[in-house]
């Protein structure tokens, strides 16, 4: 389906475009760009190629939020001049940064509320067909919010659950519950600052008010709440997401998964489920193993049906079950080119418009099933968890008639990468320490004596402003080179796992100190956590460190540093300013929404650090990237007094207590 030009009539194809393998490392994506080119079919890579970004909205010296502008400031002399009501260029970028916040924390928030309505109607018996499966996790997660579980049944226990974890949205005063899991420093600093939540939907409301005209107009006020709605993402809306999924449908142990485009099987029904909330892919793999679905799909000539997961829902499906993944955010219309996708059903977040048009072009049915996403050209089939098999049943009886009459040539790259995926938080307690003596000791204690000289949480998107998959895998590289333990969740783990990087063997590529750990353990460098929401794993992981002692007494005293190389989303804004007000030093690549050398930029790069908090770092080359965050662990390191320790690897969790 040939998208001409209204100037000349010819092909897209004929302009300037980045040859395959400069847009991504990724083979697969790479083949299925040049098919696209082939069939006339325009995907992201190509329209990035086409369309320049705006230098002024790149630089965030712009805004749109009344109707006397938009004001375009000069981000080359940023106080040469003001907006039309004055607004300097630190008021008008903590305006567009906060309002990113607060869309990133909101798309958090709602998640997390809606796992919550969930758990509470499978509690209260109104969903049947989902139940709690980790009773030990509910339980763990109740007493970390100070729930007393003795003498108490399951229902009871959830239902106080449901309760105590309702105030994370809706309470107006106080501390949302898991402030209770934060370190005793981290969580005085955030009161002596004025940033502990209170809860998410008033956080955002007032964060939103703030940047209305004429309301909140200096950028230090509005970075303050911006810290206190981002803090409401982390440690709320995303971490009862998690804890709720965990709870309801397991909670993930290493399991080995397939990654890449050649998970797709041109003889079976292929369907991918795209998008972040698990209620529809849980609901989907019963679908897909009924007797009955399989039988017809048999019966149509296939072998069976092949279930199959894209970005962040998929993370967390292979992370938990071992359901194979075609590809992270930016392969997620390349898929589609090779024809073998009979379906692709989609709920929220990351879900580009362009896929209904390259569905279109190959046959491949597109489901929109969320209330919240609808997109023209695709059919719509309301997923209600209540009734959940009404909706993916359906989805797999169309999948099926589409594979009985496809119609386009199939063409699947033959690539298939596997990896170690679900080192939930739970499971690297025990791993560390086993059954009996489970604990984080045996990691600080490696950290301390040099053997890993830090931690990473390398998280994040991928964008078509880079090549796709590229900063991931080279950053990654350099900081395991390093002795630095990576932690992974998101479309970067995809990356990773695409480049063989979340097996054990893959300790041959990190330093010495680090491969001795991972061969002794049997763990890979790069432990994958699942999805981007469930970057508050890392958080729990950060607050376990800094509680099992010998590592300083706040997240922002560890060794550690975290890094999104190709963020896209205002959700990524988000992420890495609850990760910055946790204390931890968070390096973004691609771009950054500032400009330089001003007061807010100051703010944002070193003024929250004075603060006690974490800062914000940004560079768009991925070995730069790893320098810096080896130089600030290394300062770390320093100020702990075991920046000795790792030529002689001396000092152990015991000295370390004593020293302290």
């Amino acid at each position: 389906m040939p998208d001409k030009t209204k100037d000349t009539g010819k092909d897209k194809t004929d302009k300037k475009l980045l040859d395959p393998r400069d847009a991504t490392i990724c083979e697969s994506t790479a083949q299925m760009l040049e098919k696209a080119r082939r069939d006339g079919v325009e995907i992201a890579f190509d329209r990035a190629s086409t369309m320049k970004a705006c230098p002024i909205g790149a630089d965030s010296a712009c805004c749109k939020h009344c109707s006397m502008g938009p004001c375009r400031l000069n981000a080359k002399d940023p106080y040469s001049k003001v907006g039309v009501c004055g607004a300097t260029i630190d008021t008008i970028m903590a305006r567009n940064f906060a309002r990113m916040v607060a869309s990133g924390a909101s798309a958090h928030t709602d998640h997390g509320m809606s796992m919550l309505d969930v758990f509470r109607d499978v509690v209260d018996g109104k969903i049947p067909d989902y139940q709690v499966k980790d009773v030990i996790k509910l339980e763990a997660v109740a007493r970390s919010v100070g729930i007393e579980i003795e003498g108490k049944d399951q229902k009871e226990i959830a239902k106080e659950l449901y309760k105590e974890l309702e105030r994370t949205y809706t309470q107006v005063d106080g501390e949302i519950p898991f402030m209770k899991r934060v370190p005793k420093k981290t969580l005085e600093t955030w009161r002596k600052q004025g940033i502990v939540p209170r809860g998410a939907m008033r956080e955002i409301m007032e964060l939103m008010h703030r940047t209305h005209m004429g309301v909140d107009q200096h950028y230090e006020n509005i970075t303050r709440q911006c810290s206190r709605t981002a803090l409401s993402d982390g440690w709320g809306g995303s971490m009862v997401a998690t804890e709720i999924s965990d709870i309801l449908y397991g909670t993930p142990v290493p399991v080995a998964a397939d990654v890449n485009m050649g998970v797709l099987k041109e003889n079976m029904v292929n369907i991918i489920v795209h998008g972040h909330e698990p209620n529809l892919f849980e609901s989907m793999l019963e679908s897909v193993n009924e007797p009955t679905l399989v039988e017809a799909a048999k019966a149509a000539g296939a072998d069976g049906i092949n279930l199959v997961g894209m970005c962040c829902s998929g993370a967390e499906m292979m992370s938990r079950h071992g359901i194979p993944h075609a590809g992270n955010f930016m392969s997620t219309e390349a898929v589609l080119v090779t024809g073998a996708v009979d379906a692709m059903a989609v709920d929220v977040q990351c879900i580009k418009q362009g896929l209904a048009k390259v569905a279109e072009c190959y046959g491949t049915y597109l489901f929109t099933t969320n209330p919240r996403c609808h997109i023209e050209g695709a059919q719509h089939l309301e997923f209600h968890e209540h009734s959940p098999k009404e909706t993916t049943d359906e989805i797999v009886i169309q999948s099926i008639s589409r594979f009985k009459n496809r119609k386009m040539p199939i063409d699947i790259p033959q690539i298939i990468n596997t990896g170690i995926h679900g080192f939930s938080h739970e499971y690297i307690n025990y791993m560390l320490g086993g059954s009996f003596r489970g604990s984080y000791t045996p990691l600080n204690e490696n950290i301390i004596n040099g053997r890993i000289r830090g931690v990473a949480g390398i998280v994040g998107c991928t964008n078509p402003r880079v090549k796709h998959d590229y900063a991931h895998v080279e950053l990654v590289k350099e900081l395991i080179k390093n002795d630095v333990l990576v932690l992974q969740t998101g479309c970067s783990q995809i990356s990773l796992a695409k480049a063989g990087l979340l097996t054990p063997e893959a300790s041959h590529l990190a330093g010495p100190g680090l491969r001795e750990v991972c061969e002794a353990v049997g763990m890979p460098p790069v432990l994958g956590m699942g999805s981007c929401v469930d970057n508050s794993r890392i958080l729990i992981a950060a607050a376990e460190m800094v509680n099992e002692g010998g590592l300083g007494e706040s997240i922002a005293d560890l060794p550690a540093a975290g890094a999104a190389p190709e963020w896209m989303s205002e959700k990524a804004i988000s992420i890495g300013h609850y990760f910055v007000a946790s204390g931890v030093y968070t390096v973004f690549g691609v771009t950054f929404p500032i400009v330089e050398e001003t007061k807010f930029h100051e703010l944002l790069f070193n003024g929250l650090e004075q603060q006690g908090l974490g800062k914000w770092g940004f560079s768009p080359d991925p070995k730069e990237m790893a320098r810096m965050m080896i130089a600030h662990i290394d300062k770390k390191r320093k100020e702990l007094g075991i920046d000795k320790a790792r030529e002689g690897f001396l000092m152990d969790l015991a000295d370390r207590r004593e020293f302290a």
